[in-house]
């Protein structure tokens, strides 16, 4: 399946669009909305997880990996999707999260009943220690705050939880938990699903001594990437599964550095097709909701992708995005949405779409959504956002204090990519598709400039954000280039200006574009003008603000 020249387009089904007025995004709903996807432009749908769940984190926390989550629909809707994606000549991945499950898994249930349990394996157990300073096992701690180990009286022992105590770790090492997940794999491929992304797929293999962390990196959570048995799993994998489909593997590639990243995806290592990294994610640990890290510069941003580029082999791939769920909105901290909306979200788009790699839109960021402007910790949903609050001590904090942490929330906080898809300027931003009723409330905050921010008025508008992505989706499928070219950085330490080019055979593809608020001159013109997100061509060589353009030499 050729992926290289696709596009993916990742759904949050919570939010995407609410079939039933219930409040909550569903299968149906995404189905009613495939003719959108469709024109756009887009080739391979991502849904976040779909499968039976208690939602502690909003589906990443699996009790069933063959089951439908019922607010979610059915298998027959799944089914339904499924066969209206591939009518319209997409794609569809899942999101295969297998570094652990909910505590309300079967397997789960099964393992805490007794030492000697046959699933007891299927997960993470150690003793209390005997070390005097304290009975965890070992100092790890959570992505959600506090120790990433939970006693469970019932035997006496610690479970691993990396996230929420919701969330146990699988324990990779057994061989019989392996194969159960293979067959699940294979039980979603079968069903004629075209592959997965793989949530946090580095963190599969622990290191098994459970030292704790070394000297100055107490809570560095990179630390457990890169496990010893990582690639022998992943070929495993690779073997029992993958190699009997013509699938896609997206691997979530966190605390994999670009000179790791060919042992993942490198031309014979049978394991993975494609990683994306989180070198330019946002820092999200807790500490960080009082003390956020400050946003990269052009030239850091310009680096990052450079390196990535550099290390890759040429038969090598990556997944490429600047939003998805797990950091606000693009326009919030790379543009300007209030003076220069259109002009910053489809100079972002422009560099995306051109970059080398195969690129993730995330849903919203077509029409240059922005973060929503939460006013109390109440409107928050995220496990992280409200475990923080609470492990900092906000509930009791100064109201100076507490003011603080909500400024960050609103500028690092997960849940701002989750607000509901804005489709019209109806009530609750057209979210759900039936009569809902006086006391309709969708599951999340509807961001409240949905009434100019919405698919129909942008479809009606030759000139907004979303006929950009039109315009622009449809001409990269033509554009070999950008499929399968080189990329080399052109101005790397220029400011405001990035400038890199895309070769292949005989053709030279140069993306120039200001991200500034100030005009800029190019130090040369780098050939004609292919595509511009300003109507009108000004100075050959002096790019306006947030002006993105697309040269042939």
């Amino acid at each position: 399946m050729e992926y290289k020249s696709a596009v993916i387009y990742q759904i949050y089904p919570r939010s995407f669009c609410d079939a039933n007025g219930d409040g909550i995004g569903d299968l149906p709903g995404i189905s009613s909305k495939l003719d959108y996807l469709a024109d756009l432009g887009v080739d391979i749908l991502w849904l976040s997880p779909i499968f039976q769940s208690p939602n502690a984190d909003n589906g990443y926390d699996i009790s069933d990996y063959e089951a439908i989550m019922p607010e979610f629909g059915t298998m027959t809707d799944f089914e339904n999707l499924l066969a209206g994606v591939h009518q319209r000549g997409m794609r569809l991945i899942l999101d295969l999260v297998v570094n652990h499950s909910s505590d309300e898994h079967r397997w789960f249930r099964e393992s805490r009943k007794s030492k000697d349990n046959p699933y007891r394996n299927y997960y993470i157990w150690k003793a209390p220690s005997t070390d005097p300073s304290g009975a965890l096992p070992n100092n790890w701690q959570s992505f959600f705050s506090g120790p990433a180990w939970a006693f469970d009286p019932q035997t006496g022992e610690y479970y691993l939880h990396l996230f929420a105590e919701k969330q146990p770790d699988l324990n990779w090492e057994n061989p019989a938990l392996r194969q159960a997940i293979y067959r699940m794999m294979r039980f979603w491929l079968d069903k004629g699903v075209d592959g997965f992304r793989m949530d946090v797929i580095p963190f599969l293999a622990k290191d098994q001594t459970f030292p704790d962390y070394p000297a100055g990196r107490f809570g560095d959570l990179t630390i457990h990437a890169n496990g010893p048995r990582i690639h022998e799993f992943l070929h495993e994998m690779h073997q029992e599964v993958m190699s009997r489909y013509t699938c896609i593997t997206v691997g979530e590639g966190f605390g994999v550095s670009a000179a790791q990243a060919n042992l993942y995806v490198g031309q014979g290592r049978q394991e993975l097709d494609m990683i994306y990294h989180f070198d330019h994610a946002v820092p999200r640990e807790e500490s960080r909701f009082l003390d956020p890290a400050p946003e990269f510069t052009l030239p850091e941003l310009k680096a990052i992708f450079a390196r990535w580029n550099e290390a890759l082999d040429v038969d090598s791939w990556q997944n490429i995005y600047f939003g998805n769920h797990d950091n606000p909105r693009i326009l919030s901290r790379f543009g300007d949405p209030l003076g220069y909306h259109y002009q910053s979200a489809t100079l972002l788009a422009t560099v995306l779409l051109t970059q080398r790699g195969t690129p993730s839109l995330y849903q919203g960021d077509e029409l240059g959504m922005t973060n929503c402007p939460f006013a109390s910790i109440d409107e928050f949903d995220d496990i992280q956002v409200k475990n923080a609050w609470h492990a900092l001590g906000m509930p009791t904090a100064s109201s100076a204090q507490q003011a603080r942490f909500l400024t960050n929330a609103n500028q690092i906080a997960r849940d701002h990519a989750r607000t509901p898809m804005p489709w019209s300027n109806s009530p609750h931003a057209g979210f759900a598709t039936e009569p809902t009723g006086p006391l309709y409330r969708p599951w999340l905050l509807v961001n409240p400039n949905y009434p100019v921010i919405n698919v129909a008025q942008q479809t009606a508008d030759a000139g907004s954000v979303l006929n950009f992505y039109r315009r622009l989706l449809h001409w990269r499928k033509q554009q070999p280039t950008l499929h399968y070219g080189t990329y080399r950085d052109l101005l790397p330490n220029h400011p405001t200006l990035w400038v890199f080019e895309r070769t292949y055979e005989n053709t030279r593809l140069t993306t120039a574009a200001n991200w500034s608020a100030l005009p800029v001159t190019l130090p040369e013109s780098y050939g004609s003008v292919h595509v511009s997100n300003y109507p009108e061509a000004g100075e050959p060589r002096t790019l306006q603000p947030y002006e993105a353009r697309v040269l042939l030499a």
